[in-house]
């Protein structure tokens, strides 16, 4: 998965923290909030994330109204797989992973293992939370 360029990260966001079908204007009305953006150059980027399947549309009067057909988890943990894919010691990766995470994290990671049904891989670690 490739990583979102500034702008269509920026779109993202905003698509995916308002939970609703959103015009282009709406977008570009909040980003000139704190800084510059043309509206064609919003109303590209949309039309690109649309055709990389990122965006789904419906007409709204003469415009279209975009929102997220992938969810901001997907969009990461596509990220995180990508990253791990490019080690060549995938095993080495994710305990330096590991162990620079948070207490809070570790208490999420543990948990999602326990969710999928991996708990020989979270009992490595203990259910205290403790990386000892």
């Amino acid at each position: 998965m490739r990583q979102l360029g500034d702008l269509e990260a920026e779109i993202m966001d905003r698509l995916w923290r308002w939970e609703r079908p959103t015009t282009v204007r709406e977008v570009v009305d909040d980003i000139n909030r704190t800084r510059s953006v043309a509206y064609t150059t919003v109303m590209t980027v949309a039309e690109i994330l649309y055709r990389k399947g990122w965006l789904r549309r419906q007409k709204a009067g003469r415009a279209w109204a975009y929102e997220p057909i992938r969810g901001r988890e997907d969009y990461t943990a596509g990220l995180m797989q990508d990253a791990l894919g490019r080690s060549e010691d995938r095993q080495a990766a994710l305990l330096r992973f590991v162990e620079h995470m948070s207490q809070e994290d570790f208490a999420a990671l543990d948990a999602a293992l326990r969710t999928v049904g991996r708990e020989g891989a979270a009992e490595c670690y203990g259910t205290s939370g403790d990386r000892s």
